[in-house]
C-alpha cells in the first residue's frame, strides 16, 4: 500500500533501517552527542536561534508554544481545523482570545490582522498555520508577520509549520516561534514535535509555564545535551539520519525538488479536469475538490492499493489530499496519478489516454 496522505506519510528505508539498531539509553554521552548534533542540524531548518524537541505530536508543540507566550491576549488565524485548533488550546487553558476566521479556501489577508491589532492594543502574540493542512492552504504568513512586527514588534509571532518545515524554504526572519512534526516532511512515525525559537520568544517565555510542555525547563535541559523528560530516543536517533540525507541532497535542491514535484503534481491533476480547492496551494500537498471525492479515494485504495486522505468536517466527501512532502520518487507519484486517472475513467468521468503521465513528466523537467 503507498500512503499518500499529507501526514503521516511513507517512511524511506534508511529511516526503517535506524530502528533495526539496538536502542541507547537517553542518559548517556553516546545519545548526548546524537541530541545536540541533531538540534544543531535542525537548526538550519529553522533557521532560529533556539530548538527544542517535544515527546508528542505537533499539537503538543502547538500547545506549549501557546501557554509558554501568551501574557494578555492571543491572535488566532482559523481557516481550517488546525487554525481552529490555536482557539481550543487557548480555551482549554482559559487563555483570552480573539479569532479572525476564513473559509478553508482563503488565505489569511494582511489587513485584516493589522487591522485587529491596531484595535487590541492588549493582543501580544500572533498564531496562525503557514500550510493549513485542511485545506491544502499556503498563507501568506511571512508578509504577515513583517506588517506585525512595523507595528509592533513586541507582539510575538507564531507560525505551525508541521506541513511547511523541510518543504520549502521558509523566511523566518520576522517569525519567533515555528512548530515541526515528524510525520510530515521528515518521513518520521509520528510522536515528535519540534520548535525553532527567538530571542525575541526566549525573553517572552521567561521561566516557562506548564510542566511537562514547559519549554524554559526543555530549552535548557537540552543545550546541555539532556532532557527533562524521557525523550523519544528512537525519533531523534531517525530525525538525524534525516537531517543528514536532507543536507547531502542539499537543502536548495531538496526544496527545489518539492516545489517542481508539486507545480507538475498540480498541473497533471488540473489537465484531468479536476479543481485545485485552494486559492493558495500549499506546496506540501494536492487539495483536490470533486463530488466523488469519496468513490475516487475508495478506487485508488482498493484497487490500486494507493491511500490518499480525504476532507474533513464540512469538506468530507468533497475533498482529497494527495502528499508531496519527504522524499518522493517520480515513479511512485507517476503512478499515483496514472492510477488517478483510471479511477477517473471508471467513475465515468474522463476516458483514460495517459494525460497525467505526461502532464508532469512534461512539467517536471
Amino acid at each position: 500500500m503507498i500512503l499518500a496522505t499529507p501526514g503521516p506519510v511513507e517512511i524511506p528505508y534508511f529511516v526503517r533501517e535506524t530502528y533495526l539498531k539496538d536502542t541507547i539509553h537517553h542518559r548517556t554521552p553516546e545519545f548526548k552527542e546524537i541530541l545536540l548534533d541533531t538540534l544543531s542540524r535542525f537548526k538550519n531548518i529553522t533557521k532560529l536561534p533556539y530548538n527544542v524537541f517535544l515527546s508528542s505530536s505537533g499539537t503538543g508543540a502547538m500547545e506549549a508554544a501557546l501557554i509558554n507566550t501568551v501574557k494578555s491576549k492571543a491572535l488566532t488565524i482559523n481557516a481550517g481545523k488546525f487554525g481552529e485548533r490555536w482557539g481550543k488550546i487557548a480555551k482549554a487553558h482559559g487563555i483570552e482570545f480573539s479569532e479572525i476566521k476564513y473559509d478553508w479556501d482563503t488565505p489569511a489577508a494582511v489587513d485584516d490582522v493589522i487591522a485587529a491589532i491596531k484595535e487590541d492594543s492588549s493582543i501580544d502574540t500572533f498564531f496562525i498555520q503557514i500550510s493549513e493542512s485542511a485545506g491544502g492552504l499556503r498563507h501568506p504568513v511571512e508578509e504577515i508577520a513583517a506588517e506585525i512586527k512595523l507595528i509592533n514588534p513586541d507582539i510575538i509571532v507564531v507560525a505551525d509549520g508541521i506541513t511547511a518545515l523541510g518543504v520549502e524554504d521558509l523566511d523566518t526572519s520576522n517569525i519567533d516561534i515555528v512548530v515541526g512534526g515528524s510525520q510530515k516532511a521528515f518521513m518520521l512515525p509520528p510522536g515528535l514535535s519540534m520548535l525553532g525559537i527567538s530571542e525575541a520568544a526566549m525573553n517572552r517565555i521567561g521561566s516557562g509555564k506548564g510542566f511537562y510542555f514547559n519549554l524554559a525547563n526543555e530549552i535548557k535541559k537540552q543545550s546541555e545535551g539532556t532532557t527533562a523528560f524521557t525523550p523519544a530516543t528512537g525519533l531523534i536517533i531517525a530525525l538525524n539520519e534525516v537531517l543528514k540525507k536532507l543536507e547531502e541532497i542539499g537543502l536548495e535542491k531538496h526544496y527545489e525538488n518539492t516545489a517542481k514535484r508539486h507545480n507538475a503534481l498540480i498541473a497533471s491533476i488540473e489537465a484531468l479536469g479536476l479543481s485545485i480547492f485552494p486559492q493558495n496551494p500549499a506546496r506540501s500537498m494536492a487539495a483536490v475538490y470533486s463530488e466523488k471525492a469519496e468513490e475516487i479515494r475508495k478506487i485508488l485504495k482498493t484497487k490500486y492499493e494507493i491511500n490518499v486522505a480525504g476532507g474533513q468536517d464540512h469538506m468530507k466527501g468533497r475533498l482529497f489530499r494527495i502528499n508531496n512532502m519527504g522524499i518522493i520518487e517520480d515513479y511512485k507519484m507517476e503512478y499515483i496519478l496514472n492510477s488517478l486517472e483510471l479511477a477517473l475513467d471508471e467513475l465515468g468521468i474522463r476516458e483514460y489516454d495517459a494525460t497525467a503521465v505526461k502532464v508532469y513528466t512534461k512539467e517536471k523537467l
